[in-house]
């Protein structure tokens, strides 16, 4: 990558980490500065991660999105103004829980930040800013990658706080060499079923996997919608290929699977490989949440239960951008089918450190990833 300066927020979160990886390890992509901007309370976690990896060109910055000038002193930005050329902003805050003063400021306010040293920066050839196919919110049928702001509704301040900072990112695109990239729900990765959180729609069929209830879930209505879910390993191959396409500033780029399968048939797959059984009949969406209120039920739902809105919400994200900035790089996504057995091997694991540790269910994930920053 020669002459290139490259910032990163978001690190050490799980996304940054395998972007930040992949950045260092392939000679092809190996900037000559590799700037990673991380708050002062993961500052350690940081160094830890980077310490596994050979990483002579990344600096630890201690800062934050969410201040002015990214919470750097005036020496300190004007020098990166100066001198990056490729921002990566991947901070956010994804809790549903988190504060909706907190989400604003990160989400929305730290997207206004970076975008603020991109108009600065003389040097820089590509800002990418990583958003969510779920700004569609409410929408349903199919949705586009050049719509936005389509009279949605949404679901949770995530949803709305990343359509919010997506707005200023394409305001900036008139003067900004800028790609905006929404992945679906992002899964472990492909090749080792490694993921760090679990929440979102993957979380019913985690549930469904290890739940010790012996009577299995149902799903609501026909869960006859797709389950758009990539793998994170897809998600950092198709982000560096992209970043590096003339055509793709000025784009929103949908980074999901180009055919998902319904929600219903994923669940089977997991179901059959737990050797439990998906009841035949739909269930209403109504008696699908009183069930949820049983004692043994709700315990285990309790941290899912935002995840039951994605699994009938028929959205069918169109992908033609992404499919044209794709083309001849050989980068596909692989059907859920094919490494479904290692993600569930993964949950398992996972599930079964947890009940020797004696860990309740409802424990806060230890795979999560720091908040961002």
């Amino acid at each position: 990558m020669g002459d290139r300066v490259h910032l990163v927020t978001g690190y050490p979160g799980f996304l940054g980490r395998r972007l930040v990886r992949r950045l260092l390890t392939d000679p092809r992509e190996r900037p000559r500065r590799l700037v990673l901007l991380v708050q002062p309370r993961h500052v350690a976690a940081a160094r830890a991660d980077l310490a596994r990896l050979p990483a002579p060109e990344a600096e630890v910055v201690e800062g934050d999105v969410a201040h002015m000038h990214l919470g750097l002193s005036g020496a300190e930005w004007r020098a990166l103004a100066a001198d990056v050329t490729d921002i990566w902003h991947l901070a956010a805050k994804t809790r549903l829980g988190t504060p909706a003063a907190e989400m604003r400021s990160v989400n929305v306010g730290g997207t206004s930040h970076v975008i603020e040293l991109g108009q600065a920066s003389r040097r820089l050839e590509r800002l990418v800013h990583f958003s969510t196919a779920f700004v569609s919110g409410t929408r349903t049928g199919v949705i586009l990658e050049d719509e936005l702001a389509m009279g949605q509704r949404f679901h949770n301040r995530y949803e709305e706080t990343k359509y919010q900072a997506e707005l200023l990112v394409r305001r900036a695109q008139a003067d900004l060499p800028a790609t905006v990239l929404r992945p679906s729900i992002v899964v472990g990765d492909s090749r080792t079923g490694e993921i760090d959180r679990f929440d979102g729609p993957y979380a019913l069929a985690i549930l469904l996997v290890a739940s010790p209830v012996s009577v299995p879930l149902p799903l609501p209505n026909d869960a006859v919608a797709p389950l758009n879910v990539v793998p994170v390993d897809y998600v950092i191959e198709a982000a560096i290929a992209i970043s590096r396409h003339p055509a793709a500033a000025g784009r929103t780029v949908h980074l999901v699977d180009p055919a998902p399968m319904s929600a219903r048939r994923v669940y089977e797959l997991i179901a059959a490989r737990a050797g439990k059984r998906l009841p035949p009949l739909s269930v209403p969406h109504r008696l699908f949440q009183a069930m949820l209120q049983l004692p043994l039920v709700e315990r285990l739902s309790r941290t899912h239960r935002p995840a039951i809105e994605y699994v009938n919400h028929l959205a069918i994200y169109n992908c033609r951008a992404l499919l044209d900035l794709l083309d001849g790089t050989g980068i596909r996504c692989p059907p859920i089918a094919s490494y479904l057995d290692r993600l569930v091997e993964f949950v398992e694991a996972t599930y079964a450190r947890r009940r020797e540790a004696e860990a309740p269910p409802e424990a806060d994930d230890p795979l999560d990833r720091p908040p961002s920053g």
